[in-house]
């Protein structure tokens, strides 16, 4: 996060002035560690699909699956 040493205080960072400086004192702030919303055109690597999301995701297909064959089995027996 942004901070203003003169202001002694965190800024977020849609209200530092788009040179970089505080909107109350008008000088230079200390960026931190955040990302410039400007020029900002890589893409951040996510990294690998964690084994339970995929296995979260699997489950749910299944379950999906064998609800929809019970939906479509007890339409079959309604005619």
């Amino acid at each position: 996060m942004p901070w203003c040493d003169t202001c002694d205080r965190f800024l977020s960072p849609s209200t530092v002035v788009a040179d970089g400086t505080c909107p109350n004192c008008g000088r230079t702030v200390d960026p931190g560690s955040a990302h410039a919303a400007e020029g900002h055109d890589d893409e951040d690597d996510l990294g690998p699909i964690p084994w339970h999301l995929k296995l979260l995701g699997g489950a749910l297909a299944v379950y999906l699956g064998y609800r929809a064959y019970q939906g479509i089995e007890w339409v079959a027996h309604q005619f």
